[in-house]
C-alpha cells in the first residue's frame, strides 16, 4: 500500500514539473511573437520618405497673368486710342484737351468718346513740357510775340492748353522778342506796307501784340 502512495506521489510531481516547463516555453515564446510583432508595427509606422510640397506659382508669374488678364480685357479701341494720343504728346506736344479733340473729331481720328477719355485717363505726358515746345515752335517758326504766343496756346481754336501750362511756357521760353518783332515787320514789309502801318500791327491787339519798345526796335532796324 506504501508503495502505490509513493508511486501516485512521483507521478504527480513529474505532472507538475511537466506542466511548469510547459508554460515557461508558451511564455516566451509569447513574448518572443509580441517583440517581433512590435518590431514589425515600429518598421511600419517609421515614415519612408518625406513629400516634396507642391510649388506654388511666384508673386511674379501671379502678376505678370493678371495684367495679361486686364490687357485682354481691354477693348482694342481703346488701347489704338491710347497709342495714338501718346503719338500726338511725343511728336507734336499737343495739349490734354487739343489731343481728345482730334482723336474724337469727324475729321481726326473718329475714336468714340469713351476710348479717347480713356486714351486721356491712361497717357503719360508733361503738359507743362509740351506747352514750352509749342511757344518755342511758335517763337521760331512764325516769330510771334509773348502775348501772341500766350493766346495762341491758351486759345480754344488753337492749342487749348490751360493758363498755368501756357504761363510756364511763357516764363520758360528762351526768344529773343526784338528779333521776333523785326523779322515780322519785314514780312510786313514785303506786303508793301508804310513803316508806321508795320507799326501799328505789331502793337496792336487784333495783331501782333508786341510791347512798344520791340516795335520800336524792328522799324528803326527795318533795312
Amino acid at each position: 500500500m506504501k508503495k502505490k502512495i509513493v508511486t501516485l506521489i512521483l507521478a504527480t510531481a513529474l505532472t507538475a514539473s511537466a506542466l511548469t516547463a510547459c508554460g515557461s516555453s508558451t511564455a516566451s515564446s509569447s513574448s518572443s511573437s509580441s517583440s517581433t510583432a512590435s518590431s514589425s508595427i515600429s518598421e511600419t509606422e517609421t515614415p519612408t520618405s518625406t513629400e516634396e510640397a507642391t510649388p506654388t506659382p511666384t508673386e511674379e508669374s501671379t502678376s505678370t497673368q493678371s495684367e495679361s488678364e486686364e490687357d485682354s480685357s481691354i477693348p482694342w479701341e481703346y488701347t489704338s486710342a491710347l497709342r495714338s494720343a501718346e503719338s500726338y504728346s511725343e511728336t507734336m506736344h499737343m495739349s490734354k484737351a487739343g489731343i481728345y479733340d482730334q482723336l474724337t473729331s469727324e475729321y481726326g481720328d473718329q475714336f468714340s468718346a469713351e476710348a479717347a477719355q480713356y486714351a486721356i485717363d491712361n497717357m503719360t505726358a508733361d503738359w507743362n513740357a509740351n506747352a514750352l515746345a509749342s511757344a518755342e515752335s511758335y517763337s521760331e517758326s512764325m516769330h510771334m510775340s509773348k502775348a501772341g504766343i500766350y493766346d495762341q496756346l491758351t486759345s480754344e481754336y488753337g492749342e487749348q492748353f490751360t493758363a498755368e501750362e501756357a504761363q510756364y511756357a511763357i516764363d520758360n521760353i528762351e526768344a529773343d522778342w526784338n528779333a521776333n518783332a523785326l523779322e515780322t515787320a519785314k514780312s510786313y514789309r514785303d506786303m508793301d506796307m508804310s513803316p508806321a502801318a508795320i507799326r501799328d500791327q505789331l502793337v496792336s491787339e487784333y495783331g501782333e501784340k508786341f510791347t512798344e519798345e520791340e516795335a520800336d526796335y524792328a522799324i528803326q532796324n527795318l533795312d
